[in-house]
């Protein structure tokens, strides 16, 4: 299988001597509570693109053409994905956490990590959709590493910055064009607060949300029903055509060890949403793994995580690999904890967790099911076209 995804808070191997971070989950909770209580009137600063049609360079557009293997990984042949001309909606991308800049709040410079993330975890979509991406003053890995306290207004700079760029994509670019939320990880948590704040409350921007795509992120719903929880009008994805509803999972391949609190909640009468994008309508499917074929970004803290999944990177001459049928995916309750389980098919890779196994798959998040992904964003703007026309 491909190199995977670079998607989250990560350390290098560990020292005794070196505290390892927490679980992203718990700086979630961090981040909404530090929202909720400062968000309002925290400084916002101005909106740094990463991504957005015409910037040159541009990380979210690139060459799909693409290798397929098998899933022991022999080359089977190339194909050359269609992009939409024009594209006929937005996919709006917030990153994880990856900046290995030092202080506890990452500026807006366009470092390496960045452009290496936006490539993994966007890129492809830009197949369907014209791809935005907001620069966003994150809770950097160095600050997650050294088990500092932040402070409610430095908690509170991640999502007061992406409302902005959001805010700004609606006023400037959107002119009632339908759209895709995709984030993962910090990402994920930030969108959370965005689409409970701007989105959820709010029918006429609800109308034009094709779907959020919320990996990696606890989203919660009233245990059975497949919403309430984070949301009060966004319900789970059920179907391809379905619009105005969520994805969301957190990937294992065995099951999640107690202090996981990946797919956990303490939340009473709640419990974390898990949606398989290749069965959304429920049971066990086959994974279209989609990665690129360029390594992370060398040197990086992102980097070295990668490098503890232990899987064979092949290095075609395409942008793209893709291993459809490597693993089979089923949404699952596994030890109190709603999580996307994944098993090896014919001879493909069993992926370490990385960095240990409270975090399980948390690195493949994006890519496990890539293809996947983009099958439902298809079917999502045939339906939301038709919408519209009518």
């Amino acid at each position: 299988m491909g190199t995977a995804a670079a998607t989250s808070v990560m350390t290098r191997p560990r020292s005794p001597r070196r505290p390892a971070p927490p679980p992203l989950a718990l700086l979630a909770s961090l981040v909404v509570l530090a929202a909720l209580a400062a968000g309002a009137g925290s400084a916002t600063a101005r909106v740094v693109w990463l991504c957005r049609p015409g910037l040159s360079p541009n990380p979210c557009s690139v060459n799909l053409a693409t290798t397929v293997y098998t899933p022991a990984l022999t080359a089977t042949g190339v194909v050359h994905p269609r992009r939409a001309e024009p594209p006929p909606i937005d996919c709006f991308y917030v990153y994880p956490t990856v900046s290995d800049q030092k202080t506890t709040n990452a500026n807006l410079q366009i470092d390496p990590e960045e452009r290496s993330i936006a490539l993994y975890q966007a890129a492809r979509y830009s197949q369907y959709c014209r791809v935005f991406a907001p620069m966003y003053r994150q809770i950097t890995v160095p600050a997650l590493q050294s088990g500092n306290k932040e402070s409610p207004a430095q908690l509170a700079l991640p999502v007061s910055d992406v409302r902005a760029a959001f805010a700004a994509y609606l006023r400037d670019d959107n002119h009632g064009r339908g759209f895709v939320l995709i984030g993962h990880s910090q990402g994920s948590f930030v969108l959370e607060q965005l689409i409970a704040k701007d989105i959820d409350p709010n029918p006429a921007v609800r109308r034009r949300l094709l779907s959020a795509i919320l990996l990696g992120g606890n989203v919660l719903v009233k245990r059975g029903r497949g919403v309430g929880g984070t949301f009060q009008h966004i319900p789970a994805c059920r179907s391809a055509a379905q619009l105005h509803c969520v994805i969301a999972f957190s990937t294992f391949d065995a099951p999640p060890p107690a202090a996981s609190l990946f797919g956990r909640t303490t939340v009473r009468g709640d419990q974390v949403l898990c949606t398989n994008p290749a069965a959304l309508a429920g049971g066990s499917a086959l994974a279209d793994p989609i990665f690129p074929s360029a390594p992370f970004a060398p040197g990086t803290l992102i980097a070295a995580g990668i490098s503890l999944l232990k899987l064979t990177q092949p290095h075609p001459p395409t942008s793209w690999i893709e291993e459809p049928g490597a693993y089979s995916a089923r949404c699952e309750d596994s030890h109190g904890a709603g999580v996307l389980m994944i098993t090896a098919r014919d001879g493909a890779q069993t992926p370490t967790p990385s960095p240990d196994p409270t975090w399980g798959l948390h690195l493949i998040d994006a890519n496990i099911e890539l293809g996947n992904l983009l099958a439902v964003v298809r079917s999502e703007t045939a339906a939301f076209t038709r919408g519209a026309a009518s």
